[in-house]
């Protein structure tokens, strides 16, 4: 009980410095919501009402595309906001609380996991105005595919929070590796017509796997059918949070 009344107490205190800086904020929470506006708007202003209904990156490319930015937002978010907490001796402190590191560190997780729901609730809210993309799409299932595919995310983020030198370079280094992640994804491409090397790298990659989960939920699929990509997230998670558990620096 104890320890739950902790985790609550720095995860609110959390979100409250989180909203204390507009700028991460608008990062975070407005940057994929105007991305998906924008794009949408620009796309379907391009197209005939059939070729709207037609096309497959509008009706289901792009609001994974955005999902993704949320994902990818929030894990950039995440490295920063570690990275500086040690740079700054935060963690340092806070690990010579009765707090446990790992309360500490979930903290962080819910944190950006309630933050992706909420960017998500704000893009289906400002999407059913603005845009029609994906207004019969099962909501709730697809959140519950964007948090699991997320919380996979955030593993690398935590591996790559662990290693980076200085606060200065945590988000750029991060950008670097975390966007291309989405080029070799699948969603621009089939994975399989990328050459050998890319290949098997995206292979190994959490978001190969998010996109057709988000992909195929965002379409009605059961969860039945994406059971692999689910247990290859869970692996990916897995494999990242014992690398970072063991290089992982308090200060």
């Amino acid at each position: 009980m104890m320890m739950l009344r902790g985790l609550w107490k720095l995860t609110w205190i959390e979100i409250k410095i989180f909203l204390r800086e507009p700028l991460g904020a608008f990062g975070t929470i407005g940057f994929p919501v105007l991305v998906f506006l924008v794009a949408g708007r620009v796309a379907g202003s391009r197209l005939s009402p059939s070729s709207l209904a037609a096309s497959s990156f509008i009706r289901v490319g792009l609001p994974v595309f955005a999902s993704l930015l949320i994902a990818v937002s929030a894990v950039l978010s995440l490295i920063t906001i570690i990275s500086i907490y040690r740079e700054g001796g935060i963690l340092k402190r806070l690990r010579a609380t009765p707090l446990h590191p790992q309360t500490i560190l979930t903290a962080h997780v819910i944190v950006k996991l309630t933050l992706t729901a909420v960017t998500l609730g704000l893009m289906v809210l400002a999407g059913k105005r603005y845009y029609p993309a994906g207004v019969h799409v099962p909501l709730f299932s697809f959140t519950i595919a964007l948090l699991i595919s997320t919380w996979s995310i955030l593993s690398i983020g935590f591996l790559i929070a662990s290693v980076v030198p200085t606060a200065r370079f945590a988000q750029p280094i991060g950008a670097i590796i975390l966007y291309p992640m989405i080029a070799i994804s699948g969603l621009f491409a089939p994975v399989a017509s990328l050459p050998p090397v890319l290949h098997a790298l995206a292979r190994v990659l959490p978001l190969t796997y998010a996109v057709p989960l988000l992909q195929g939920i965002w379409n009605g699929d059961a969860w039945s059918a994406h059971v692999g990509d689910v247990a290859a997230l869970v692996v990916v998670f897995i494999v990242c949070t014992a690398i970072s558990a063991k290089v992982f620096r308090w200060q």
